[in-house]
């Protein structure tokens, strides 16, 4: 019953929540849309118009995004994470194993390394001297993009400026896992996946 009156509290904050509109139609948006390097399907095609639409809008995004292994996702996330990263905002994938979240961590470097996005990796494999150093940065903003596990959910990080959180195979996650983020802010942008 707690969570439940936990949980309509929190929608009652998102509902009424508003956060400046980002400008979608900047060259760079394309220009990253452009240097994907396969063939962009139709359904990605609608997503990133979709993500768009919803980045234009000052009410925060709750999109989910459905597709078999292969459909795209990963690089409709990579087009959000741009997005916001441009719009000046601190952005989190949480993944449900450590295996995905290196595997997405090793994609976003191979995607974003012609972009000023600095991108970091966060889970239980992080040694605590590197841990120590990422959560610092992350609270000073000196990290766009985050990836992870469980871990970004703990009480210990922080951010500056969070904007946009993904959730990787978020059926793999309880409700109060994935209403951690919201917590955090009513107004970031929520892209499940």
């Amino acid at each position: 019953l707690a969570l439940a009156k936990g949980l309509l509290e929190l929608y009652k904050k998102r509902f009424s929540a508003t956060r400046p509109a980002y400008d979608t139609q900047r060259a760079a948006n394309k220009e990253f849309d452009e240097h994907f390097p396969f063939d962009e399907t139709a359904d990605q095609k609608k997503a990133t118009i979709d993500l768009d639409r919803d980045f234009a809008e000052t009410r925060p995004m709750d999109r989910i995004v459905c597709g078999d292994v292969g459909f795209g996702k990963t690089e409709i996330a990579m087009r959000a994470s741009f997005r916001a990263v441009l719009a000046g905002k601190q952005v989190a994938l949480i993944s449900p194993t450590t295996i995905l979240a290196d595997q997405h961590l090793r994609s976003f470097y191979e995607r974003f390394r012609t972009t000023a996005a600095n991108i970091g990796g966060l889970s239980r494999l992080t040694p605590p001297a590197q841990e120590k150093e990422i959560l610092g940065k992350l609270a000073d903003g000196k990290i766009d993009i985050i990836i992870g596990t469980h871990r970004l959910l703990s009480k210990d990080v922080r951010f500056k400026n969070l904007g946009l959180a993904i959730i990787d195979e978020e059926q793999k996650f309880g409700v109060r896992q994935k209403e951690r983020f919201k917590e955090l802010r009513a107004d970031i942008d929520i892209l499940s996946l």
